[in-house]
């Protein structure tokens, strides 16, 4: 087996149910026993000395993926603490909470992808793994004998909760958002939650007893085959599904969750779906109104109008690398060298504050948001009017232009190489001064400065360019394609099919 393969970013991932299984019990029980021979080299602590905590989401092979991994750790000689359905938040909160205080934690979760996938999120005091430590970790599980019981006497596993114990630090931004200790701060909001029957149901119970009425909620029980729809925010279906609760019941405000609880997304009380680059305004425009002159970290493929609304309220966008660990780490660096930066999110929804640790936490976020939209609903306001001057493109398109090469990597930069150079000697295509990733460029089309972009990268993982590309004036998406293409055009090991179709579509 090429446990390698196993690798997704940071995180490990594989079809875990039906056909084609690739990560079983007998790996999640060797990944347990690698992270705590990790965890104890990187303390200087004797194995019998670390305790791991465990939770996972409604996946229906969360369970005995769970009881697999503590079963691993506990055989290596390390203490397993089972929290059972928790978030993937929450996982991390359980290494720094008073109380707890975890050598390292593991969260059973495949996010958003089908029901028969699953995986494992490693965190330690420090934050979640990176991509190289991931790696190393699959390396050491790999090299393990099927007896995984040390040299020493066997660790423990035990049950504990600490959900409700996330749910108060939740609550407890509430109403210091607030600045109230009334035991009801959010009676007269109405939030419908859809939770897409992942972790997150719990949310629409701690609103509840918060004094807001959650009518319209929806899919708050836990169902690990996601029947009502994907609990991704970036899905059409999950947001119409949210939209149309949020207008049937009336609410102020709808939040969703994917599945783990990582990500989210909103939909205001007109139905006007909040997510990408409205999600980032949103809350940058929160942030800045309270501390203007700060930095706002995104990924790269955000818009143009988004640019523009940061800085007309007070901010500087900075644009860095897809990947939510890539965004939060700049963040991160920006705020050592002394550049104020709250604020780490990608439009996939992933959003870390730095209040919060800079953990990429959806529950958190919208707990952010919905004080604010308390706060604007007594003064007979609305959450979504904090983005009425954001300037929205009239085209925008994604292409996944596929590389047949087998050498992808090398054919991918070679293309953005030739469209690179093709820039620098073309008077009307302007190279993005903040280009971090890819090739980014600018256009004025219509006689209109900077009004369309098309951003071209490779992927970090696939054999795949996604190209993305807006424009402000009808018909600009497919003259910058065109003009893409032509570049582009004649070049093997690239399926340019696609890119093609768009450029000559009508």
């Amino acid at each position: 087996m090429n446990w390698l393969s196993l690798k997704s970013g940071s995180d490990v991932r594989g079809t875990a149910a039906g056909e084609g299984i690739e990560l079983t019990e007998k790996i999640a029980a060797k990944l347990g026993a690698a992270f705590s021979a990790m965890l104890a080299e990187r303390k200087g602590k004797t194995i019998d000395a670390i305790s791991i905590s465990l939770g996972r989401d409604s996946r229906i092979t969360g369970e005995k993926l769970l009881n697999a991994a503590a079963e691993g750790i506990a055989s290596a000689g390390a203490n397993a603490v089972k929290f059972g359905m928790c978030t993937t938040p929450a996982m991390y909160m359980s290494t720094i909470t008073p109380g707890f205080e975890q050598d390292g934690a593991i969260m059973i979760t495949a996010s958003h992808h089908p029901w028969n996938k699953n995986g494992l999120k490693f965190f330690t005091r420090e934050g979640g793994l990176e991509g190289k430590e991931v790696e190393q970790l699959l390396k050491t599980a790999a090299e393990q004998g099927d007896e995984l019981t040390s040299a020493g006497s066997r660790g423990s596993i035990t049950e504990k909760a600490f959900l409700p114990v996330y749910t108060k630090q939740l609550a407890d931004r509430i109403r210091s958002g607030l600045k109230t200790d009334e035991p009801e701060p959010l009676a007269g909001l109405h939030v419908a939650v859809d939770a897409g029957n992942g972790a997150g149901g719990f949310y629409a119970s701690m609103l509840k007893n918060l004094g807001a009425e959650i009518d319209g909620s929806q899919f708050l029980e836990p169902d690990g085959m996601f029947p009502n729809h994907i609990p991704n925010p970036e899905n059409k279906d999950a947001m119409a599904s949210l939209r149309k609760a949020v207008l049937a019941s009336g609410a102020d405000l709808g939040v969703i969750f994917d599945a783990d609880c990582d990500r989210a997304a909103v939909v205001d009380a007109d139905g006007k779906e909040i997510n990408r680059n409205r999600l980032i305004a949103l809350i940058s425009a929160i942030l800045l109104e309270a501390q203007p002159g700060q930095t706002i970290v995104t990924d790269s493929v955000t818009s143009s109008g988004l640019k523009q609304f940061i800085e007309a309220h007070g901010g500087t966008h900075y644009r860095f690398k897809r990947g939510y660990r890539n965004v939060i780490d700049e963040a991160i660096r920006l705020n050592q060298e002394n550049i104020s930066c709250p604020l780490a999110i990608e439009t996939s929804g992933h959003a870390a504050l730095k209040e919060n640790h800079f953990l990429d936490d959806g529950m958190y976020l919208v707990t952010v948001l919905i004080v604010k939209a308390m706060e604007m609903k007594k003064r007979g306001l609305r959450l979504g009017s904090l983005i009425a001057d954001l300037r929205e493109p009239v085209e925008a398109a994604e292409i996944r232009l596929s590389i047949t090469d087998p050498d992808f990597r090398t054919r991918g930069n070679e293309a953005i190489q030739q469209v690179t150079a093709f820039a620098e000697k073309e008077d009307s295509w302007h190279i993005a001064p903040d280009n971090r990733e890819g090739i980014r460029i600018s256009f004025d089309l219509n006689g209109q400065p900077d009004s369309g972009w098309f951003l071209l990268r490779l992927s970090v993982h696939d054999p795949v360019m996604p190209l993305n590309a807006e424009s402000d004036t009808p018909g600009g998406v497919r003259t910058m394609l065109a003009a893409l293409f032509r570049v582009l055009s004649g070049m093997e090991g690239i399926c340019l099919d696609d890119l093609k179709k768009a450029a000559e579509a009508e």
